[in-house]
Formats: C-alpha cells, structure tokens, sequence
C-alpha cells in the first residue's frame, strides 16, 4: 500500500497532522509520499507525481484547505484514487472537520469504515489562434501537436485579461448555439464547483451527486442571461474566435491561472470519464453543511 500526503505546508497544524501520520503509517509499514501543496500549483500534473500513480497510489490524504483538496484532485486526476481531505484552512467545504483530529478519519478510511462520495469532475479540452480543431464538429483538422487537456474538480472559467475589458464569446452546448455573448466572461462547473465561483456568479446551488455541467455567464451584458444546467453526456462549448486580440481572455482552472502561449480561441468541457472520490468520516450531510456556511 502507498499513501499520497499533500499538505499546505504554509499552515502549522497541517504539519503537525502530517507527522502524527507519518510516524502512524511508519509503524504500520505503509509507505508514503509528503508533498508541499504549494508545489502543485500548476494546472499540469507534477511529473514525479504522475509517475507515482502509474505504480500505484491506494489512497491520497490532503491536509489544508479546499485549495490543498483541489490540488490533490487534480494530481490524481482520472485514476481513480480515493482523497481523504482534512480541513485546516478557512472554509474546508469539501474536507472532514478536524475535530477528531487526523487519526480517526484515517484509521476509518484504512479500515473501509469511511463513506465512499464520488464527484463528477471535468476535462478539459483548449484550442488556441492557429490551431486546427480536431472537436469541432465538422472534423476540420488533425490532432494538435501538443494537445490541451485539463482536469478540474471545481470549475474552469474564461475571464477577461489583465486590460480589463470584456470579451466576447458564443455559448454552445453539444453543437446547438445557445447565445452570443459580452461580458467579463464564463464559469462552466461540476456540482462540486456550483458552491463555488459559479454560485458567486449567480449559478444554483447543486447537490453533489448531480452529474451534469453548470454553465454561468459572468456579469454579461444583457438582461436575458441565466445560468444553464446540463445533462451528464454534454458539452459546454465556449467561442472566443470573433474576439478582438485587444480584448484579452484569461483561463482559469480550479482558480489557478493557465498560461497560454497564443490567445484563446475555443473550450469545450465535458464530465470527466473516471469521477473523483472523496472519503467522509462521520459526514453531516450536504445539506446541513451548506445551511451552516451559504444561510
């Protein structure tokens, strides 16, 4: 057995947890990995880390806030490993409180006698100025080079740039255009990221079990807008190819910034293949969660 440790190394206490875990698993003859959460910043998956899951990860254990969550999740993107998050951050929405410390929820997760709640997350498809298209839907193109995939928990969202003016896109769903749009940008989420940037976008609040996409304007330029909530098999489509150059988009995933090296052109988004799991030890319930931090 080999056990992801992702910690937010900035914090006391998730040190702290770590050692107690460390010295636990040495006893046991688990092995481990420790890694900064600062260290994943990046969109991309750390190298050394995506060798590490090819040979195997049983379990990965994240210790801060939900941003250490979102960086774990992103490490173990589609493999499937189960996350057990323990919160010492601020809000900790998708973490188990750390009441009971950090011993109960692992001995309960090693034991199986932790709950199993699996997250739709999403991937990610960018197509930048130059590049052939190889999901538009007449086929136009061969594969790029260097394909652009990306993995996100939350939500991806195209915002306007460093000049500050708005941008203008197309909205589209599985090839039917919805809308053409003007404004500071989108947020396309899962469930997960609906309590997220898309709910301070106006989006709804979505119960985690829900499989589709959320796709949510923000601060357009119409008073017809809304957000729009799809089924498990679609695809948010976002179009940028008539946005003027002056007019900047930027990308964000999982609110960690994307460098492009040519301007933005198209984003298609869809339900990840393999869901994310995250371990709950002794869970209150979504619900009651979420009347105690949004009401």
């Amino acid at each position: 057995m080999h056990i992801l440790i992702v910690r937010n190394n900035s914090n006391s206490q998730a040190i702290d947890a770590s050692l107690l875990l460390v010295t636990y698993l040495a006893t046991q003859r688990i092995d481990y990995t420790v890694v900064d959460s600062s260290k994943l910043a990046s969109p991309l998956a750390a190298p050394e880390l995506s060798d590490l899951f090819e040979h195997g990860v049983d379990m990965a254990v994240a210790l801060g806030g939900d941003g250490t969550i979102l960086r774990t999740a992103r490490q173990v993107g589609f493999h499937g490993t189960p996350i057990l998050g323990i919160n010492y951050g601020r809000l900790g929405f998708l973490a188990n409180p750390n009441e009971s410390g950090v011993m109960e929820p692992l001995v309960a997760a090693l034991s199986g006698d932790a709950a199993h709640e699996v997250r739709t997350n999403l991937d990610i498809r960018v197509v930048c100025e130059g590049e052939a298209d190889p999901y538009a839907d007449d086929g136009a193109g061969a594969e790029p080079d260097e394909p652009r995939n990306f993995f996100a928990l939350n939500e991806v969202a195209v915002t306007r740039g460093a000049n500050g003016r708005i941008i203008d896109f197309g909205l589209g769903v599985s090839g039917s255009h919805l809308a053409n749009m003007r404004g500071d940008g989108l947020v396309v989420a899962s469930a997960t990221g609906s309590t997220a940037y898309a709910l301070s976008a106006g989006g709804p609040l979505v119960a985690p079990g829900f499989t589709g996409l959320v796709a949510v304007p923000i601060a357009p330029h119409t008073l017809h807008s809304r957000a729009v909530v799809t089924a498990p098999s679609d695809v948010v489509e976002m179009d940028l190819s008539e946005n003027q150059d002056d007019r900047n988009a930027t990308l964000f995933i999982d609110g960690e910034l994307v460098e492009l090296d040519r301007p933005l052109r198209r984003l298609y988004v869809r339900r990840g293949d393999v869901p994310t799991t995250l371990l709950r030890y002794k869970d209150e319930g979504f619900y009651n969660h979420a009347a105690k931090v949004f009401f």
